[in-house]
């Protein structure tokens, strides 16, 4: 049986997690251990879905040749901060993980222009490398991009804040925005609120977009969307996102790996 990997930011944790609880014909799932699988693994157990951590170095000598196998390695937030360093660091991922799967699913988008000609960049390999991309082929732009359906979508609610600067916050967004504001490099220390405020404030920002995704693995959401909204005194608006895109490139990429599967 075939096995896919996940090469992922963190930031499409729970995405992730919606796809593997939604699959039953996945037998085997191996999680990569690092310091960055930690959240996923909390919400795979609470989810109910068996997993196997395992080190990157022993991950050929855990694959059942009898079970369909996933894979999944999350990678750092961190990254974002150096987007050639990103690129870097995926790039050689992908190389190892392509040693011994059939695909692999890059939970990306440009992020800073460095991404949008891997699949092009792999072609070669014997293994099927995607990125997540809209219907049309494009490759998205960021996690918020993705969720909320391909940049027209994305360009849709930017246009309809009708100039007021909207910060988009997705349920990872809200649980790792100190962290993602340093990487972006809006601030060098996430708990210098008054920096940051000047930041907000310079770009214009006057609102954050709470983007439900139907999603409801990180379970205080609501709460951090309000705490942030609070620090920065914004307005709180609603928007709908959903995580259908990346089911959909998911599946996509079993189709062409796993045709008997769909």
């Amino acid at each position: 049986m075939p096995v896919l990997g996940f090469i992922a930011c963190r930031m499409f944790e729970d995405e992730i997690v919606h796809i593997i609880e939604d699959d039953n014909s996945i037998k085997s799932l191996l999680i990569v251990e690092n310091d960055d699988c930690n959240g996923i693994v909390d919400k795979l157990r609470d989810a109910g879905c068996n997993y196997t951590l395992v080190s990157e170095n022993s991950l050929p000598d855990n694959l059942n040749g009898d079970d369909y196998t996933i894979i999944v390695e999350m990678l750092e937030l961190a990254l974002h901060a150096k987007p050639e360093h990103l690129k870097e660091v995926v790039y050689n991922k992908a190389r190892e993980m392509s040693g011994y799967s059939d695909g692999i699913l890059l939970f990306y988008g440009l992020c800073g222009n460095v991404l949008g000609k891997v699949e092009e960049d792999f072609r070669s390999s014997p293994c099927e490398v995607h990125i997540l991309k809209e219907d049309n082929g494009e490759v998205v732009d960021d996690c918020i991009g993705a969720v909320l359906g391909g940049r027209a979508a994305y360009l849709e609610r930017l246009t309809g804040s009708k100039g007021v600067g909207t910060f988009f916050m997705t349920p990872m967004w809200a649980a790792h925005w100190r962290e993602m504001v340093v990487s972006a490099g809006m601030t060098p220390d996430p708990d210098d609120i008054e920096l940051s405020k000047f930041v907000f404030d310079y770009a214009g920002y006057k609102n954050v977009a709470r983007l439900d995704t139907g999603l409801h693995y990180e379970k205080n959401f609501d709460s951090m969307v309000e705490e942030f909204a609070k620090l920065f005194d914004f307005n709180v608006i609603e928007m709908a996102a959903t995580p259908e895109l990346m089911v959909n490139c998911y599946e996509q990429l079993k189709e062409e790996v796993l045709p008997d599967q769909n």
